[in-house]
């Protein structure tokens, strides 16, 4: 009771005491009889402390105003951002002194308003007045800030006339106009103009300077310049050579400056710190980068950002997650940079409820309208395969920029929608968002698994005239599209120009050559490949099975599949025993073939048991072939393949019976073939066929072309292999049936609309048929063209009557 009334007593003395001080202050605002002096020091503390309405009270009731008055509520209103108010003081200021115009200048500066500083420092000069060291540092800040090289270069020259270029203040800002301005060579001329007279600021913005335009190596060497000079490091210091060590992934440097970060007492530092972890984590150094978090006093969110980024990075998914629970626990605060880690978390590992928990968490805390993590939503649902999810994220989105559209063309292109891609792509284009080089590799993506050779030579056009900086990403893109597009010149082409090659783009030349039927050209680049020194990969090795497959190198692929774990240790998958089964059954060694089924190391998958069955039909081994469908209908049941693959093995047996029972089977399991279709593109535009197909407005004339076709053809000793008819009818009926096959319509259709002797280039969704084939080396003969064929297995080049696929494919 007693401690209460105590409480109370002290509670009203402290009221008492709190109005007394207010009317004190109150009455000291408004008395008039303060001094100048007095008034001009109120004046100062009101507003350093941001109280500008009662500073300009005290200004109003001053009887008299000297310089310091006027300028101290200039730059009052200035520094407040309230430059309407801050101009018109400065309008009725009766006396304009240098101080009155840097004042100015200096709030105009700092809020950005290029024009009205620029304006005012050049009438300041009309005016008689000279510009202080602190009015150029304020417009050397400007064009710093907002890139104004050629504002900065002028300022420049007016400093070298009245000879501020010695002044080591307003130098150490042309350092970091230069720097900022991304030109490096001037910079580093300004700054060894001042010989001997640098000091700490100018060494650090000179290294911070290469550190953000990207060139680490010298931003190491200005560190070590800078202590072989004696001049000490500080907080600003650390934190720029240690952004340098972490771009060049230089970890013994990184470590070294650690050293140095102990030894001047900056590590509780926690910008130091923070430069810390996000170098080691850069640097894969992850036990290093946990340490120094964990060594942290204060719960630093950059510093838990970074760490989270770069487990993401390494693959630490799990980690990654753990350690943004601990940030809940810890109740840090959680930004906009926290989410799209932790988003990209779940997308790796395809954590759908865990996602849309955090997806909830972010919308109760008001993070969903921050342009970074309503991206990352988007992302996180294209690449979880959740495309409707994505969409609905991206039309949420109020000020869409290139990273939003990337996300979502991306994720429709991962997901096999690739007409949706590209309409996407275009739909952006008319948005007036500008492609980056993110947008453009995952669009040709697109181009090269549509084969739409036309919209990706438009899109290389457009890359070309951008001016964006090639990356080997999209480097890689593009010569993938061309090999994918059979246009292996061009693909060539862009290969040499690149100054870097990865094993993506060897292995993108050696598949593309080895799909385009130039098997043996493809394993030259194998060779040259390892002679720079690049190691193949998992993919390298589908690519070369597959070239010496398709040309018929038994031995060369039996060598390469056996390099593949003993050199390499790369042990093969699926994909490498469909390889080598579809490489010995073309060789017709079925045995071998079974056999090496029979002993996989891993369990047999789809594919592997297709390139069985295909080999099957080939040799006529209806028995293993009848063994490889009964597997396929176990493990992939609403595939159509194995059906319709069995049923024609029986068809061209003979055994029409049993080709009927199979087509009952699967009418009954309710699987529907997948319908052959061809396509070529004109001008832009997808022209699409299908066998006996009357859609096209050109069918009259197509099929005119037709008759002309299959009647120069037969004269020149073509013979319709029934074997492909596939159908109990008369003969007549089977010649037609094989005339409108789509492949045969869409050449029908290339040959009426490109100008005589151009290529002819058709695509096919299944491989092509053998009589198809056969007619192609024909019609290449008779009317003098090169046609470019790609089915759902490889390229076919057919010239004067040849196929590049020497008919083995």
């Amino acid at each position: 009771m007693t401690m209460n009334k105590l409480h109370t007593k002290f509670s009203t003395f402290h009221h008492n005491a709190y109005q007394f001080e207010q009317r004190v202050s109150t009455h000291f605002i408004h008395s008039i009889t303060r001094s100048k002096f007095d008034s001009n020091l109120l004046l100062k503390e009101l507003s350093v402390s941001g109280r500008i309405d009662d500073a300009r009270q005290v200004f109003d009731e001053m009887p008299s105003r000297d310089e310091f008055t006027w300028n101290t509520m200039i730059a009052a209103y200035a520094n407040s951002g309230r430059l309407t108010e801050a101009k018109q003081v400065f309008d009725a200021t009766p006396s304009k002194t240098a101080i009155t115009w840097s004042s100015l200048i200096s709030g105009y500066c700092r809020n950005g308003c290029q024009s009205e500083a620029f304006e005012s420092f050049w009438q300041m000069q009309l005016e008689g007045e000279r510009p202080s060291q602190y009015t150029l540092g304020s417009v050397l800040r400007l064009c710093a800030a907002l890139g104004l090289i050629q504002r900065g270069e002028m300022v420049h020259g007016y400093m070298v006339k009245t000879q501020f270029d010695g002044n080591v203040d307003v130098v150490t800002g042309l350092v970091d106009m230069y720097a900022k301005c991304k030109r490096v060579f001037e910079a580093e001329c300004v700054f060894e103009s001042l010989r001997d007279r640098k000091n700490h600021v100018v060494w650090t913005v000179m290294l911070t300077g290469y550190s953000q335009n990207g060139d680490g190596l010298k931003a190491m060497k200005c560190f070590r310049d800078m202590r072989a000079q004696g001049v000490e490091s500080n907080q600003f210091t650390f934190p720029s050579v240690l952004t340098a060590a972490a771009s060049d992934l230089a970890l013994g440097f990184g470590a070294q400056v650690h050293g140095c970060i102990i030894q001047s007492g900056f590590g509780p530092n926690v910008f130091v710190q923070s430069a810390l972890v996000d170098m080691y984590v850069k640097c894969g150094d992850h036990i290093s980068a946990k340490k120094a978090l964990r060594s942290m006093e204060v719960d630093d969110v950059v510093s838990w950002n970074s760490m989270i980024v770069g487990c993401v990075r390494q693959g630490f998914i799990r980690e990654a997650l753990s350690l943004f629970r601990e940030m809940r626990s810890r109740k840090m605060k959680i930004d906009d940079y926290t989410y799209p880690s932790v988003l990209n978390s779940f997308a790796a590992l395809k954590d759908v409820k865990n996602a849309m928990a955090v997806h909830c968490l972010i919308v109760k805390t008001g993070f969903e309208v921050y342009q970074l993590v309503a991206n990352a939503l988007v992302d996180m649902y294209a690449k979880q395969g959740n495309i409707e999810s994505a969409l609905e994220m991206f039309r949420h989105i109020p000020d869409k920029d290139v990273i939003s559209w990337t996300s979502l063309v991306t994720g429709y292109a991962q997901n096999g929608t690739h007409e949706k891609a590209l309409k996407l792509f275009c739909e952006m284009r008319d948005a007036g968002i500008c492609p980056d080089q993110f947008v453009i590799a995952s669009i040709l993506s697109a181009c090269a698994e549509l084969t739409l050779l036309e919209f990706g030579q438009q899109i290389h056009a457009n890359f070309i005239k951008s001016g964006l900086q090639a990356s080997l990403s999209v480097d890689n893109s593009f010569v993938t599209m061309y090999a994918k597009c059979g246009c292996l010149e061009q693909a060539n082409r862009v290969f040499d120009s690149m100054q870097v090659q990865n094993v993506i783009t060897w292995t993108a030349l050696i598949v593309g050559y080895a799909q385009n039927g130039r098997g043996k050209e493809s394993l030259k680049f194998y060779d040259q490949m390892l002679a720079t020194g690049t190691q193949p990969d998992f993919i390298t090795f589908i690519g070369l099975l597959f070239a010496c497959s398709h040309a018929g190198l038994l031995e060369k692929g039996q060598y390469y599949f056996e390099s593949m774990n003993k050199v390499y240790g790369i042990k093969p998958g699926p994909e490498h025993y469909a390889c080598m089964i579809d490489l010995l059954g073309r060789s017709g060694k079925l045995t071998e073939a079974e056999a090496l089924v029979n002993q996989m190391a891993v369990e047999p998958d789809g594919t592997v048991w297709k390139a069985l069955l295909a080999a099957c039909r080939v040799h006529g081994k209806i028995e293993l072939g009848e063994r490889a469908a009964e597997n396929l209908f176990i493990l992939e049941p609403m595939n159509a393949v194995p059906y319709v693959q069995l049923s024609n093995m029986y068809s061209a047996a003979g055994r029409w019976e049993d080709a009927a029972r199979i087509r009952r089977l699967m009418k009954s399991k309710g699987i529907l073939k997948e319908p052959g279709c061809s396509w070529i593109e004109m001008n832009g535009q997808v022209h699409t066929f299908m066998s006996e197909d009357r859609s096209h407005s050109w069918t009259t004339e197509i099929y005119s072309k037709i008759d002309e076709i299959m009647m120069f053809i037969k004269e020149a000793g073509y013979m319709p292999d029934m074997n492909f008819a596939l159908h109990d009818m008369d003969k007549e009926g089977k010649e037609l049936g094989l005339a409108y096959h789509s492949e045969k319509l869409a050449i029908a259709f290339g040959l009426l609309t490109t100008p005589p002797g151009a290529p002819i280039r058709v695509f096919k969704n299944l491989r092509v048929c053998g009589d198809c084939h056969t007619a192609m080396k024909y019609i290449s003969r008779v009317y003098l063209r090169h046609i470019i064929l790609r089915d759902s297995n490889c390229f076919h080049h057919f010239k004067e009557g040849k196929c590049s696929c020497h008919d083995y494919w």
